[in-house]
């Protein structure tokens, strides 16, 4: 049996480039939440409850990426019996400081997504923390239904 390699089309919308979305930086991310080194714990939890987001990079006063915290991060503060009132952004984050580029291409971003469980994903932009793609983000840009952030 001979299969055949079928093509799907691509929706053409406006702002999404001819044969679709190929790198981060082609994405407009939803995640646009950084948190910083210092904020209170349980500040961070009300500002990703506020948001619906699932976690955030963390950046110290010089903008630096340290690290980065999810709801999994906080809900095992809690399950430890800790307080999140006397805990700072520092004693709750993960230091593992995974981001991508700009550059780095929406299959790439994919896999390390996969890889490393993560449900966001920090994109560096000029050596800083711009701003985070969700699985959903990358799922819409792959379909071509991504809307374009830059060329």
């Amino acid at each position: 049996m001979v299969k055949e390699k079928i093509k799907m089309a691509k929706w053409e919308l406006p702002g999404v480039p001819a044969g679709g979305l190929r790198k981060v930086g082609q994405i407009r991310g939803t995640n646009t939440l950084i948190l910083h080194a210092g904020q209170n714990g349980m500040l961070v939890a009300l500002e990703l409850l506020s948001t619906h987001t699932p976690g955030a990079p963390v950046v110290d006063d010089r903008n630096e990426f340290i690290g980065f915290i999810s709801e999994f991060d906080i809900l095992r503060a809690l399950e430890a019996g800790k307080d999140l009132s006397k805990l700072t952004a520092e004693d709750i984050m993960v230091h593992d400081r995974i981001a991508v580029t700009a550059e780095t291409t929406i299959e790439e971003a994919v896999k390390t997504m996969e890889e490393r469980r993560l449900l966001n994903l920090p994109v560096k932009k000029n050596g800083r923390v711009a701003y985070s793609v969700t699985r959903h983000d990358l799922l819409r840009a792959w379909v071509g239904l991504g809307t374009s952030g830059e060329d």
